[in-house]
């Protein structure tokens, strides 16, 4: 993805328009996952909302649109920070603004609007979002409501498509712990269905079918406006009750693309990160101030890593020496550096004498098992021991997992715990800082974003 000239907000999108005609709104865009895959596929996002300030600080930092978190209608047209905000009257507001800019096209009953995809915030249905659980009732967490406002919107521009994306808890979710399984989903299919004009489908899916590293199941809902389909595709209807990942029907009838499964082992993706001094300073446990490598220590000698190593515009991969960043590493005691070279040392298994009752780290081994990759990137940082060096992740390394590139920068806090980083529902705070890890662990994986984002470019939209 070029980044786009210098200049005035219109001339810097009049100017990217000209090489990227197609459009999107990205809805609850967090640090930029899914945003960074669609561009990758061609998608100019004209629009977006995130509430959180670290996130929408890390969205921006990667991106020269002149935009500074304020709402459209004020000194900024073209970001949003609390989707409740976007009123009708409001919407409006934005309508006139890509209007007048030439950004989109106005029609009797939709827009020229490409695309509007989103996934509301997932840690009430998600298993492992919340290590912590609150007696409080999922309908009475607000952000477990957002899909509502989500479809409110796709109403007002009834773009071409919409993808919807969440996590695979959500098909059996209660609002209540008196409720039927999987009620929520039920309802979220019902109010997506509701949309008049378009033909829907939904799938189970795992992040490794489309050459994500990791295990990652997820819900993609996609619709198609009747009108703007290329082929007959047939309506199905809901099941409630998640199948395999058999994505058969999704691919067959256009929703989907097919799945490449080229995901790369961690020796791959991480090998070039590997600072070899590391290790021996992480015995010792005599560590300096800044515990961090700052500079590639290796060459990239796979294609992958050329790919990850390389800046928009560029057209050579960053060299050994050069810059890289968020690679900081966790200063364990010594007891814990023992506890991970043992388990380097037996293939994952944790010794007897290690063995706690707290969440235990799971070995991240060189190469994946023949069905492939078996670990998930979550918002915790000391999830997974590094293959060959007794310690927990670094930042950068996490990104890979979801495959953003080397050039892209996280803002606010390295981490942060307890209420900071949960909230506390009890109190009616469900405000949270969201610190580095838990941004890229919430983010759509970016790679599952570019191929989905390359399947509607040439597939349903014929660019």
């Amino acid at each position: 993805m070029a980044r786009p000239p210098k200049g005035s907000l219109t001339s810097i999108l009049s100017a990217f328009m000209k090489n990227t005609p197609l459009t999107m709104i990205d809805l609850f865009a967090g640090c930029g996952g899914l945003s960074l895959g669609m561009e990758q596929a061609g998608f100019t996002p004209i629009f977006v909302n995130e509430l959180n300030d670290d996130a929408r600080a890390s969205y921006l930092l990667n991106r020269d649109f002149d935009l500074k978190g304020k709402p459209f209608n004020q000194c900024h047209e073209l970001h949003s920070a609390d989707i409740y905000e976007l009123t009708q009257s409001r919407l409006k507001q934005l309508k006139k603004h890509l209007l007048d800019l030439g950004l989109i096209t106005d029609h009797d009953s939709h827009t020229s609007l490409d695309l509007i995809c989103g996934g509301p915030p997932c840690q009430g249905y998600s298993g492992i979002g919340h290590r912590r659980s609150y007696a409080v009732e999922k309908k009475d967490v607000p952000s477990n409501q957002l899909y509502e406002k989500m479809a409110e919107i796709i109403e007002f521009f009834r773009p071409k498509i919409f993808l919807f994306e969440n996590v695979k808890g959500l098909l059996s979710s209660k609002w209540t712990d008196e409720g039927a399984k999987g009620e929520i989903w039920q309802d979220v299919w019902n109010r997506f269905n509701a949309i008049e004009g378009y033909t829907i489908h939904w799938q189970l899916v795992s992040a490794k079918d489309y050459g994500v590293p990791q295990n990652r199941p997820r819900v993609l809902l996609v619709g198609i406006r009747n009108d703007a389909m290329m082929s007959d595709l047939e309506k199905l209807q809901p099941i409630v009750e998640a199948q395999a990942y058999d994505i058969g029907a999704a691919v067959k009838w256009g929703f989907l693309p097919e799945p490449t499964k080229d995901y790369p082992d961690p020796k791959i993706l991480l090998g070039d990160l590997v600072d070899d001094p590391v290790k021996d300073i992480l015995l010792s446990g005599k560590y300096p101030n800044d515990f961090s490598t700052k500079r590639y220590p290796k060459s990239a000698s796979h294609k992958l890593q050329k790919q990850l190593r390389t800046r928009p515009g560029s057209k050579s991969a960053e060299r050994k020496g050069n810059e890289v960043t968020e690679h900081e590493y966790s200063k364990h005691k010594p007891s814990v550096v023992k506890k991970f070279a043992a388990m380097i040392e037996n293939d994952g298994v944790i010794p007897d004498e290690f063995k706690t009752k707290k969440f235990a780290q799971r070995l991240l081994k060189p190469e994946w098992p023949p069905e492939g990759p078996n670990i998930t990137a979550t918002s915790l940082p000391d999830d997974y021991v590094h293959f060959s060096q007794p310690r927990t992740l670094s930042v950068r390394e996490w990104a890979r997992l979801q495959m953003f590139p080397d050039w892209y920068r996280f803002a606010g806090k390295r981490t942060t715990g307890g209420t900071r980083r949960a909230g506390n529902p009890l109190e009616g705070n469900f405000d949270r800082e969201v610190p580095k890890y838990t941004q890229i662990g919430n983010a759509v994986p970016v790679k599952l974003a570019l191929e989905i984002g390359r399947h509607f470019a040439t597939k349903l939209l014929n660019q």
